[in-house]
């Protein structure tokens, strides 16, 4: 299954952070109340969780949300250029 071309700069690590937290995907939903197939469509790429689902994520996995979920550098040439400064 191919990623959304607007979903094209959003890259998470949650497989790799669910894994190192010894939880199956079913487990993790289990833990923030949503389905597996939801856990496996963000993980694939497919869906992006809202603020809220992030959050719960990440507080059950240990983590910051950035430790998760990013923007692929480059994305915003503000951002970019503040790094060059």
């Amino acid at each position: 299954m191919s990623k959304p071309n607007n979903h094209k700069f959003f890259v998470n690590f949650l497989a790799r952070h669910r894994r190192l937290a010894g939880l199956t995907q079913a487990e993790l939903a289990k833990a923030v109340l949503v389905s597996r197939k939801s856990i496996n469509s963000i993980e694939n790429g497919v869906y992006i969780p809202s603020t809220y689902l992030a959050l719960k994520i990440a507080m059950v996995l240990n983590c910051a949300v950035e430790d998760i979920f990013k923007i692929h550098d480059g994305t915003f040439p503000l951002l970019t250029l503040s790094k060059e400064s």
